[in-house]
């Protein structure tokens, strides 16, 4: 079965696309059907960005879903700072990757240099009919002034987040540290949640 990932976020699309072919489902992106709508994320948090994302492009193709977004919060930041639900789009505009990691760590060294923050993650899949939901949050990490040299593609902050428990950069961790960092992140729930409210 083929369902389609409103993202353009390679990354994204890379986490769960091989554990969802193990469960006979496809991950499609916009890019592999060359479309590009315009969505307005005007939603208050990452649950009603991820509904408009899954609406917008099930409206235009007729094919399930899945919207995801994703809100940052960091601690020690005014709330006029706070990135929430814009974590890519600053003062209007919509930054890439470099342009993020030199936004983030200019406002994390404004307030000292390291700041400990959170991530809480929204995900939807609409089939035209049924609305599915699916929040979870990622903590026990903080945001430094000054980047890795390594890079993850679609994940930029990956490269000045430290994992709280090793002290080391997303972008550093061994292969191992990474799995115990995908369950502590409800990646294996997160497909659970995708496979229940495709078959369901």
């Amino acid at each position: 079965m083929k369902i389609l990932f409103a993202t353009k976020n390679p990354a994204k699309v890379n986490k769960y696309a091989e554990k969802l072919l193990k469960r006979n489902i496809e991950l499609i992106t916009i890019k592999d059907l060359e479309i590009d709508l315009k969505v307005n994320e005007n939603g208050k948090n990452a649950i009603e960005n991820a509904f408009i994302k899954a609406k917008t492009y099930y409206d235009a193709t007729g094919i399930t879903t899945i919207g995801m977004d994703n809100n940052l919060f960091i601690d020690g930041i005014p709330e006029e700072k706070q990135p929430g639900t814009f974590v890519r789009r600053i003062n209007g505009k919509e930054l890439n990757d470099d342009e993020m990691i030199q936004y983030y760590t200019n406002l994390v060294r404004e307030y000292g240099g390291k700041l400990s923050a959170k991530w809480v993650y929204g995900m939807v899949v609409y089939n035209g009919k049924e609305t599915k939901k699916f929040s979870w949050s990622k903590k026990d990490f903080y945001l430094v002034d000054i980047p890795s040299e390594k890079r993850n593609p679609g994940y930029p902050l990956d490269s000045i987040s430290i994992m709280g428990e090793n002290n080391k950069y997303f972008v550093d961790l061994t292969k191992e540290e990474k799995e115990i960092n995908k369950q502590s992140n409800n990646e294996d729930e997160v497909i659970q949640f995708i496979v229940n409210s495709v078959h369901n």
